[in-house]
């Protein structure tokens, strides 16, 4: 009996330890992938998870790393169904530094998916995939910036490939936001398309958290008319859809210029952009994949989704 209890003991210890031993799982990996009716969460995760990677470097324009984040985009966007408008997806131009000189070149990445019933007009859905880098020997992942957005692209893409729209759906990927909107500039000021024929431009950054579980849709002040189709998606919308932060008299609060729809804005063409205020991790670098909000950034798209759809349904 004593033996029983000898060995008991010893086994007992052993378990004990071997747990203390052995390493806790992170919160980010307990959370499991939440579920969608309308778009491939599974997929949605993992894209914004490869493009917040330590291995991007924080996908700074003109580095090494942006070419392999440009790499994975345009695999990304063959595989969600986007074709190319003639024979590249890849729109370059010039990069430019801080003195205007030309220091290397920038990659758009853009793909269509051509409307059944009005190809020739294009809703234009954007969002940025380049970062800030390596800063002070620190990797910026820009998990939200915007490697959210430009997931989100993705996510869109293989949903309207199987739900072609009305209108056609041109996805463009920029380069170079953070280096003065110079992506955006260039595709405006070099259009594959008629300025005529683009209806809208929407566009995605920053999109996957929000401590109030709050989605801002930017833009409704400068078009009013967009705002009553938004509104309707606003009451059915899994996330708290508000409007505003377009009004010139707030200031810095006002976003109207502080993303790639500023170039279509300012070229006339209407916008909307989709967007959260900024939290304790903007542009910093623990904006990384583990600070995201996988289910609100899942609901977050699929409320964009049904924007994108309430508008080809509506604009002419």
């Amino acid at each position: 009996m004593k033996k029983f209890i000898f060995i008991t003991i010893i086994l007992l210890m052993s378990s004990l330890l071997a747990a203390q031993s052995s390493p806790r799982l992170s919160p980010q990996t307990k959370v499991s992938t939440p579920t969608s009716k309308v778009v491939n969460a599974k997929q949605l995760i993992n894209d914004i998870e490869t493009l917040a990677a330590d291995e991007m470097r924080g996908r700074g324009a003109g580095s090494p790393e942006i070419v392999k984040a440009r790499e994975f985009v345009e695999k990304r966007f063959k595989e969600s169904g986007l074709k190319p408008l003639e024979t590249s997806y890849l729109q370059e131009f010039p990069l430019r530094n801080r003195n205007n000189v030309e220091a290397g070149k920038g990659t758009n990445v853009i793909g269509v998916i051509k409307g059944r019933k009005t190809p020739e007009k294009y809703i234009v859905i954007t969002a940025h995939y380049d970062h800030v880098g390596v800063q002070n020997g620190e990797i910026y992942n820009g998990a939200d910036d915007n490697a959210s957005g430009t997931a989100a692209l993705f996510a869109l893409a293989e949903y309207f490939n199987k739900k072609r729209p009305a209108n056609s759906l041109l996805f463009v990927a920029f380069d170079a936001e953070e280096r003065g909107l110079q992506g955006a500039r260039h595709f405006v000021n070099n259009l594959p398309v008629k300025k005529e024929s683009i209806l809208l431009n929407i566009n995605m950054d920053m999109i996957s958290r929000s401590d109030k579980s709050e989605l801002y849709a930017v833009g409704t002040f400068h078009y009013p008319l967009l705002k009553p189709h938004l509104e309707k998606i606003a009451k059915r919308a899994p996330v708290k859809l508000l409007f505003g932060h377009d009004r010139p008299e707030l200031g810095r609060d006002d976003w109207t210029n502080q993303s790639d729809h500023a170039a279509f804005h300012q070229a006339k063409i209407p916008f909307i952009y989709f967007g959260v205020e900024d939290h304790e991790d903007y542009h910093r670098p623990t904006d990384d994949f583990e600070n995201i909000d996988q289910k609100f950034y899942v609901k977050a798209v699929e409320t964009i989704l049904s924007a994108v759809k309430e508008m080809d349904k509506n604009l002419k």
